[in-house]
C-alpha cells in the first residue's frame, strides 16, 4: 500500500479546487446568443411555405427541387443570400417536410435560414432537423412503350433511322 505524505494531498486538492474555479469561471452558465434579425426587412430572401413541401418564392409556387435550383442559379449569379425567411402562406403553414428541405438548401449553399414558429423567429439548425433530399413532382408521366428503357444518351444519331420514320 502506497503512503501519500499529508502535505502532498494538500498540495493535490489544492490544484484540483484551484483548476475547477478557473473552468466555473470560463463557463458562466450562459449559452452563446444568436443575433436573430427581428424584422422581415432584415433578411436576404423571404420564402413561404406551399402545399405539399413546395414553396412560395417571389409569387411563384416551385418544387423543393426547383427551389433548390433557384439557389443555384442565384450563386452562379454571385447573388446567393446569407439569410433565408420561411413564412407560413396562407394555404399551408410550415411543416416538417418543409423545415426538412431548407435543412438540405441551408446545408448545401451555405445560407442561414429563420422560420416563424408559433409567432416567434427560430434559427434552422440543419444537424437537428432531418435533412430531407430535395424532391421533384411525385406525379411523373409514364413512357409511351416505345421509349420504354431508353434515354438520352442511348446510342448515336442513325439517319437512316429518321428517313424510315419519314417515309411512313
Amino acid at each position: 500500500m502506497i503512503r501519500v505524505s499529508t502535505w502532498l494531498a494538500r498540495a493535490g486538492a489544492a490544484v484540483l479546487l484551484a483548476s475547477m474555479l478557473v473552468l466555473a469561471g470560463c463557463h458562466r452558465g450562459s449559452a452563446k446568443d444568436d443575433h436573430v434579425p427581428t424584422s422581415q426587412g432584415q433578411f436576404d430572401m423571404t420564402l413561404k411555405s406551399y402545399k405539399s413541401g413546395q414553396f412560395l418564392v417571389d409569387g411563384a409556387v416551385l418544387s423543393a427541387a426547383d427551389t433548390g435550383s433557384h439557389f443555384s442559379y442565384l450563386k452562379d449569379q454571385g447573388k446567393l443570400p446569407k439569410t433565408v425567411l420561411l413564412l407560413p402562406s396562407d394555404d399551408s403553414k410550415i411543416r416538417d417536410n418543409h423545415l426538412g428541405f431548407m435543412a438540405r438548401m441551408q446545408l448545401d449553399y451555405g445560407f442561414t435560414v429563420y422560420y416563424d414558429k408559433k409567432g416567434e423567429l427560430v434559427r434552422l439548425n440543419a444537424v437537428e432537423e432531418k435533412a430531407r433530399t430535395l424532391e421533384d413532382t411525385p406525379q411523373k408521366a409514364n413512357l409511351p412503350d416505345r421509349m420504354q428503357g431508353k434515354d438520352a444518351a442511348s446510342g448515336t444519331y442513325d439517319p437512316s433511322s429518321q428517313q424510315q420514320q419519314q417515309q411512313r
